[in-house]
Parts: structure tokens; sequence; C-alpha cells
């Protein structure tokens, strides 16, 4: 019988020295990562795919403002996509304003730009999608996986942050978490359930290794 228990406690062993093998290549310019209650970080210039720059003060004037770590490749990713666009147009028109940002950090092959702006037009992207080429943001976001969302308030302070429902499967959801934090927030109110672990392929960071 105690056969059985060998396996598990050798898995845990490597898991707790993967990890910190992980943490020894971190470097003291690695960004903290934002929690709840935290102001949004900061960026500019980041390319989109419609050829221009955006900056975080381009959604100044939106009441709500959502970003979404995304990526081309991850199968994750793509179950979402339609509901990503089916978000956009839920709130398209709301009078307080109400913005999907999409975010890719994932520098791979199928991850460039050009990329990026097929995989759009062939689902009909109608929200920023932007590259994260120096992952710096994602890492202030404290991004993990893809997709993965934040949801920030007028004062852009972090109210919600994780999956976007309780299923990857589209026909099986029944929590829309991510609808219920943006209504919350519209009603300046704080959501019922402010995070929930993202379900999807880890972004693959750069690490700093130290010389």
């Amino acid at each position: 019988m105690s056969r059985i228990f060998v396996l598990p406690s050798l898995l845990l062993c490597l898991q707790v020295i993967a990890a910190t093998c992980v943490c020894s290549t971190a470097t003291a310019e690695d960004p903290m990562p934002i929690k709840l209650d935290d102001s949004c970080p900061d960026w500019n210039d980041l390319p989109g795919i419609d050829g221009r720059n955006w900056s975080l003060a381009d959604f100044r004037e939106k009441s709500v403002l959502v970003l979404c770590f995304t990526c081309n490749s991850c199968p994750y990713s793509v179950d979402y996509e339609d509901r990503l666009v089916a978000f956009a147009k839920k709130y398209a028109s709301h009078p307080e304003g109400v913005v999907l940002v999409a975010i890719n950090a994932n520098r791979k092959p199928s991850e460039t730009l050009e990329k990026m702006q097929e995989r759009a037009a062939q689902k009909g992207f109608t929200f920023p999608y932007l590259v994260d080429e120096s992952q710096q943001l994602a890492a202030k976001c404290g991004a993990v996986y893809t997709p993965e969302f934040l949801v920030f308030n007028r004062e852009r302070k972090l109210i919600y942050r994780g999956a976007m429902d309780d299923r990857t499967n589209a026909t099986e959801v029944t929590i829309r978490h991510l609808e219920n934090a943006v209504d919350a927030t519209l009603k300046k109110q704080i959501p019922e359930i402010r995070e929930v672990p993202a379900r999807g392929c880890a972004i693959p960071y750069r690490r700093n290794r130290r010389q």
C-alpha cells in the first residue's frame, strides 16, 4: 500500500523545486502585480490591429475598462472569441461607456501583429486588440492565463479579476462572472464575487536571468 503514495509525494516535491527555480530567475526589476482595489497600470503606445498606438489615457471617458489578456493560438482563447465579440456588442451602446480591450502578451510566430489582424478580421473583432511586446503590462496586471479578465471602475481601481464565466463550454455557462462584475461596477457597487481563477494557457513570460 505504501507504493500508492510515492508518486504523489514525488510530484509534490518536483512542483516545489520547479516553483523555486522559476522564482530564482526573477530580478529586482520585475514589476509587482496589482491587487484588488489597486490602480490600473499606466501604459503608452501599445500597437493595435487598427494601425494606431493605444494608451490608457485613450479610454479616459469610459466608466468601465475591461482588459482581456488573450492570444491567437491558445485553444481556450479561441473558444472564447465569440463570447468576446458578444460581450463587446452587448455593452457597445451603454450610456456610461464600457470598453473591452484585448491584449496579446504572447510572443510567438503565431502571435505577430499581422496574425492578430488576420484573426480579428476572421472573427469580426470590434474592440482594440493590442500587442504587449515587452510583457510589462501583463506582468504588472499579474496576468497568468489566456484568457484572463480584469475590470476597472471609473477611478481605474481593480474591481474584478479572473475568468469570464464558470464554464469553458459556452453552452454550459451558468454564471457570467465578467458581466456581473461590469453590471455591479456600472451601479457603483462592489461585485459579490471579485476574483475567480482564470482557465486557459499559461502566458509564456520571458524571464530576466541574473548575470
